[in-house]
């Protein structure tokens, strides 16, 4: 088999391969230069399974660091993604090793860094952050360590609630007590954080 022919997408990151006068493929540009493919090139059958399983690695790497360009994501946030999109297991584990090996994505770190966000501008409880670090993919024992780093519960609910009761004002205390043990326990607040925190503010 002979490349007779390369030309430039419209894409100028891409060109198209012809062989044997027909067209063949499109790739990255960055891989016509790595194997430098030049017309009347002699290649087989191996050669360009290996052309192509390249291209595909590069097209997942690309998409993951797109991805990680607009925020920092877990593991399994990159792993979900690149599935949806139809990349095949060996090349997700060969994009997921190699983002580890330039320290773009790290579990723990994501773990404490998304703790500390949710705290200062959500001002989720523990058991909130807790959950949403689980549906992310985050091992236990890392979810676990972040929430080590938690500032003191208490004073996190504490003054939260003194700002919504605010909108309760009217309420009588019963009524009160409900809505903000509930509020609070929406916000991911432990059951004996939430009943002092009421105690403190209403009785």
């Amino acid at each position: 088999m002979i490349i007779t022919k390369i030309e430039s997408q419209k894409n100028p990151d891409r060109v198209n391969i012809y062989i044997d006068g027909n067209f063949a493929f499109g790739i990255l540009k960055e891989i016509e230069l790595k194997y430098a493919l030049h017309e009347n090139m002699e290649i087989d059958q191996t050669f360009i399974e290996k052309v192509l399983l390249e291209e595909e690695k590069l097209k997942a790497r690309n998409k993951a660091l797109s991805l990680l360009s607009y925020r920092n994501r877990s593991t399994r946030e990159i792993i979900d993604k690149l599935l949806k999109d139809g990349f095949e297991d060996p090349i997700i584990k060969d994009t997921i090793n190699y983002l580890r090996d330039y320290n773009l994505i790290d579990d723990s770190q994501y773990a404490k860094s998304f703790m500390k966000d949710k705290v200062r501008l959500n001002k989720y409880g523990p058991n909130k952050i807790r959950l949403e670090l689980y549906k992310k993919g985050i091992p236990k024992e890392m979810i676990e360590d972040a929430l080590g780093e938690y500032p003191d519960e208490y004073h996190v609910a504490y003054d939260l609630a003194i700002k919504k009761m605010k909108t309760y004002k009217r309420d009588d205390q019963k009524v009160l007590y409900g809505k903000l043990g509930r509020f609070l326990e929406q916000k991911g607040f432990s059951y004996d954080c939430i009943r002092k925190v009421l105690k403190d503010i209403l009785e």
